[in-house]
């Protein structure tokens, strides 16, 4: 049997890697060559944040595999069939890419390869339950989560499967090197391979997994897992956390299956609609009008700068810039006052979350900006208008989070943090509210109902 490659993309680990223990397999007592190839096309659409996961995450996984870890710049339509030339691969291994851009690539990628009689092998996904399978009993897509997650769960997802026992790993010849990792100096970001994500999901379901159906929407409560980075990267795959959960009883870990189930769901609304990444799902809403120009712009900047007068959207806009970031509540936050107080597209404040979020994912990130925009997967989205003030008052009772990282606002005792412009002077250095919420709402509310009736 020949040798064989095993192609790394979202997927960089070593335990629960079904396609890598395929491409081990078909290589019998040959050897595997372990090969990433750096594609100019997403790295490039990549920001900060993400660079240096990435580029910290391969370091990790070629120490992992003593060296071998071949790296090569460029077209992967090019890089791989040279790959696996090299070694006179029969074989190429990979888990399975569902996104517009991926898909794509992986099919020219498969053409190339077959011009060398070398074929491409697909295994598994990065989801418990790779898109498109679950289905309608009519056999279309679901649209809407709660009847998706009821099908997902009954679908069920297979068990985890060991790392390789035994590899030979072939050694990495002729590589182009591994990517530098950016400077970010004022930028705080997770350690980042497959022994930290293990760590990470083993200390949130030892600390924090049976209170998290009530901290999960507490942004002043370090509560959540934080492991969606290591999810974007394949560091830690879905089906290893599901096992792990199965073992915890409690209405904590049940909401925190349901979250995996909203990564899945939002991958196969992707998967059945590509445009969507960019595009309105409804038409309809997504043809509100929206403001531009100077004065919009000056808006915008406040906002991304987290300087628009109104605390718990600072404090959000700031823990992002701060560690590529930000606690999912807020980000629910304060993409409602982009878009609906500021009435600007949703679509450029999704791009500004990719280009400075560590877990900046396409699926997950844009569809959930229209799910707040009320463009996407949802039945009356137009009244659904977020409040700043009792969304903080709701979810950050005592301000904690607002003085964490608006240090204006830092000796603003309790709930009053949340409302400055009532206090008898203003803090020091902290803007005036750039709008007026109440008047914004209301004009939302027109904008949207002019769309209805139209």
């Amino acid at each position: 049997m020949p040798n064989t490659v095993f192609w790394f993309r979202r997927d960089l680990r070593l335990i629960d890697n079904p396609a890598l223990l395929e491409a081990v397999s078909a290589a019998g007592d040959d050897g595997v060559r372990a090969l990433f190839v750096l594609d100019p096309v997403p790295f490039r659409a990549s920001g900060g944040p993400r660079t240096s996961h990435l580029a910290r995450s391969l370091r990790a996984l070629d120490e992992a595999l003593g060296g071998a870890l071949l790296i090569r710049h460029g077209d992967p339509v090019t890089e791989v069939p040279r790959a696996a030339a090299e070694i006179g691969a029969g074989e190429v291994h990979i888990a399975a890419d569902y996104g517009p851009y991926g898909s794509r690539r992986d099919q020219r990628v498969e053409k190339a390869l077959l011009d060398d009689g070398v074929t491409l092998h697909r295994t598994g996904s990065p989801y418990a339950v790779a898109p498109g399978r679950v289905r309608k009993p009519d056999g279309t897509p679901y649209r809407v989560f709660t009847p998706f997650s009821k099908a997902w769960r009954a679908h069920g997802w297979r068990a985890p499967v060991d790392a390789p026992k035994t590899v030979s790993w072939l050694p990495a010849k002729d590589d182009d090197g591994l990517p530098d990792v950016p400077d970010l100096p004022d930028v705080e970001l997770p350690e980042a391979g497959e022994d930290a994500a293990r760590e990470r999901l083993a200390a949130f379901l030892d600390e924090k997994v049976r209170h998290y159906e009530s901290d999960r929407n507490r942004p002043d409560h370090d509560g959540t897992s934080r492991l969606s980075v290591h999810l974007k990267y394949g560091e830690l795959h879905p089906r290893t956390i599901l096992a792990e959960l199965a073992k915890h009883r409690g209405v904590g870990a049940d909401t925190f299956r349901n979250e995996i189930c909203w990564r899945d769901f939002y991958a196969d609304v992707l998967f059945h609609r590509p445009e969507s990444v960019w595009e309105s799902l409804d038409q309809r809403v997504g043809s509100i009008e929206s403001d531009s120009g100077k004065v919009a712009d000056e808006r915008f900047e406040a906002w991304a700068a987290g300087r628009t007068g109104y605390p718990i959207v600072d404090a959000g806009m700031r823990q992002l810039l701060s560690v590529g970031w930000m606690h999912n509540r807020v980000r629910m936050i304060t993409a409602s006052f982009l878009v609906k107080d500021l009435h600007l597209p949703w679509q450029r404040g999704a791009a500004h979350f990719l280009d400075l979020l560590v877990d900046g994912d396409y699926a997950s990130n844009n569809h959930g900006w229209q799910w707040v925009a009320g463009t996407g997967t949802d039945a009356a989205p137009y009244i659904r208008v977020f409040n700043p003030v009792t969304q903080g008052k709701k979810f950050d009772p005592d301000g904690g989070y607002v003085r964490r990282w608006v240090p204006e606002l830092a000796d603003v005792s309790g709930a009053a943090v949340h409302e400055p412009w009532t206090l008898p002077t203003q803090p020091e250095g902290y803007p005036e509210p750039i709008v007026d919420h109440a008047a914004e709402r209301q004009e939302t509310l027109r904008r949207f109902d002019e769309v209805r009736r139209a």
